[in-house]
């Protein structure tokens, strides 16, 4: 029990947790600052909910924001009044971090920091002094032996060199708007606090100016570490509570080359955009870290630009073989790159690396630790002898989420009852019910001129919907050639509007026209997935209606089965998101149509195809590389009818040795 003083926007309890009001005339401003200092929870429509934890503060504290700030907003900001123990772990949390980075420049490793005396603490340290190197001819005895540096401070960076025009000013100069909410005028010491928090973010945290230097110099101390220390000098810092902030001086590395690299001009970068790359690049940097951007936001745009940025060797990771075409695409879509200056490196293709500047491959091509074939062995070799120099509003749709449920047919219900977990899936999957529900939605969406998208993780139920209707499909083995041909045709062809995917396109399926997504099976109640799967028709639609839905979310589920625990899980997932969701018994107009399995017969020959289907069949699909929960002890359920030989069970005792390679001692004998 909390007992706090009630003041005026968000709430700050005690414990850390945050609770913002969605619709306060400040909440443009809470939210950006919330953003930028917690992590969210759980954001549904009215009422969002943030946590602070170290490594929020941490974040907040790489991109410039100071303690007394952070906590000076969050005073002016909450309802409530700030507990000390708050505050108290804000200050502990913000104290020493940002204040140590590991600058890599000229292919060294260099500890920096704008503050003397933290550098000699952290030397003080065995473990620590022992990762050093020692460079007497650099060193100064009135710091401590530290090499002292004076630094050039940049303002606003340029992104890829040649950026195109941006809206970003114009969304800092117009007043936040909310829909369906009355706006009052917000008051003037939030309006200058929020101006300064934004400035302190875009200028990083390099504000310590040596005042004898002169304006524009910034004084930092360093010294330099063993490469090959690295992770225990990094594992140490953090048990010092000093984490390393990873910085790259990529002006300043004249080691690397540059590679003739800009963005085009139609690269238009959205403001959010930009604001991420602000927080990756200042006074000539990069920082390392990560980009959380929503699916079908533009990620891929500012990978691009960011290259364009640094304009050195880039390394690109991919987790497929079409994700590399398209990151390939992308390149020579956003920027001058072109076949010469791009190249791929996988199973189907293997371009000449030499001369090349950025290299595209996937994860398993680079960790593959059996034997090579000639070709990718010298690409190998080659990448391994290089220096990298990075590894690499309205702006999405409005989507309208739904669940529709499919009763299951009785004699389908009979057999779900008795059967074993596998085979209860295949049943809910390819329930006639379901079939009709997926055609018609289908027929409805393509008469709208909609690009639709099916998902099954059942590679027995995808084939047979897939067959039935005509519709073209790709799975696990479907070859490389086969999936570009498919998504060529489903972007371009008028004629493809609806295809059928497995699980392989969870990920790094680049199909901007659809707008509709259907999905008939899933892997239980993955949130992971299920967002993934909603970042296939995220993507902003040309010609929509702003205040629309223009694109269309549906699960299907088998009434009374284990798939609506499943869905409950996944569902109450999108509706912390924020996402609108309903729940469909009953599709309208779905009786008028002709469908398949709307006799008794036609019913009965499915049941049986499916009674009839292998173990193997009932399962999910596997992905090579994909982690497996299964272990190497398991127990099958049975139903009563196996224990009297109904599915041809047999019951037999094994025995094994130990180890294979135990011989006979005469056999041995003559080994030798």
């Amino acid at each position: 029990m909390f007992h706090l003083t009630l003041k005026m926007i968000q709430m700050l309890l005690p414990d850390g947790h945050i609770f913002l009001e969605a619709f306060s005339p400040v909440y443009k401003h809470a939210h950006d600052f919330l953003i930028a200092i917690s992590e969210p929870v759980c954001r549904p429509e009215f009422i969002h909910e943030y946590k602070l934890t170290p490594y929020s503060l941490y974040a907040a504290v790489s991109v410039g924001l100071e303690t007394k700030d952070i906590i000076e907003y969050l005073k002016r900001l909450s309802k409530t009044t700030l507990d000390d123990g708050v505050i108290s772990f804000i200050s502990m949390c913000t104290l020493s971090y940002g204040k140590v980075k590991l600058l890599l420049k000229h292919n060294r490793y260099y500890v920096e920091s704008t503050f003397p005396e933290v550098l000699q603490t952290l030397l003080k340290d065995p473990l620590v002094q022992s990762c050093r190197l020692k460079v007497a001819e650099q060193t100064d005895i009135s710091t401590g032996g530290l090499i002292e540096k004076m630094v050039d401070k940049e303002t606003a960076p340029q992104f890829g060199a040649k950026p195109g025009p941006s809206s970003g000013n114009a969304e800092k100069e117009a007043p936040p708007t909310e829909e369906g909410v009355v706006m009052v005028e917000v008051p003037d010491d939030i309006t200058q606090l929020y101006k300064k928090f934004e400035k302190e973010e875009e200028e990083g945290a390099d504000d310590e100016v040596d005042a004898i230097a002169g304006k524009g110099k910034i004084r930092t101390v360093c010294f330099e570490v063993d490469q090959s220390k690295i992770e225990v000098l990094q594992k140490r810092c953090i048990e010092l509570e000093y984490p390393l902030l990873f910085e790259y001086d990529f002006k300043g590395d004249t080691h690397n080359p540059d590679i003739p690299l800009d963005l085009k001009p139609n690269a238009i970068l959205r403001p959010y955009q930009e604001k991420s790359l602000r927080k990756m690049f200042g006074n000539g940097r990069a920082r390392s870290g990560v980009i959380v951007l929503p699916c079908g936001a533009g990620k891929t745009l500012v990978g691009v630009t960011s290259v364009c940025t640094v304009r050195k060797r880039a390394l690109v990771l991919c987790n497929s073989g079409v994700s590399v075409e398209q990151w390939k695409n992308e390149f020579k879509r956003w920027s001058t790159a072109d076949d010469q200056l791009v190249c791929r490196f996988t199973s189907d293709a293997k371009d000449k690396p030499q001369g090349c500047g950025i290299l595209i491959t996937t994860y398993s091509m680079i960790t593959h630790q059996q034997k090579r074939s000639w070709e990718a062995e010298k690409t190998m070799e080659w990448l391994q002898q290089q220096e990298w120099g990075i590894m690499a509003k309205n702006y999405i749709a409005k989507v309208q989420c739904a669940e529709v449920w499919c009763p299951m047919e009785a004699e389908f219900y009979r057999e779900y009852l008795t059967s074993s977990a596998n085979k209860k899936m295949l049943l809910c999957v390819m329930n006639p019910n379901k079939f009709r529900a997926t055609q018609y939605l289908i027929r409805y969406h393509e008469r709208r001129q909609d690009k639709i998208i099916v998902f099954s993780d059942n590679v027995f139920a995808l084939k047979h919907y897939a067959i039935a209707m005509n519709k073209p499909f790709i799975y696990g083995p479907t070859a490389q050639a086969e999936r570009l041909q498919i998504l060529q045709n489903f972007k371009y062809n008028p004629k493809i509007n609806t295809i059928f995917v497995s699980k392989v396109a969870d990920t790094s399926f680049d199909l901007p026209e659809a707008n509709v997504l259907i999905q008939i099976s899933s892997h239980g109640g993955s949130r992971r997935q299920e967002a993934q799967r909603l970042g296939r028709i995220l993507r902003a639609k040309k010609g929509a209606v702003a205040e629309e839905f223009n694109a269309f979310f549906y699960t299907l589920v088998t009434c009374d089965t284990a798939e609506m625990t499943f869905s409950r899980k996944r569902q109450r997932f999108l509706i912390n998101q924020g996402y609108a969701y309903k729940v469909i018994t009953e599709l309208a107009g779905m009786d008028q149509e002709e469908l398949h399995y709307s006799k008794k017969s036609e019913i009965g020959n499915l049941l049986q195809q499916v009674l009839s289907a292998s173990d193997q069949d009932a399962e999910e699909e596997r992905i090579p590389g994909e982690a497996s929960g299964r272990s190497s002890v398991w127990k099958k359920g049975k139903g009563m009818s196996s224990l009297s030989g109904a599915d041809d069970s047999v019951y037999m005792e094994m025995r094994r040795s130990s180890s294979s390679n135990v011989k006979h001692p005469l056999f041995k004998k003559f080994r030798r």
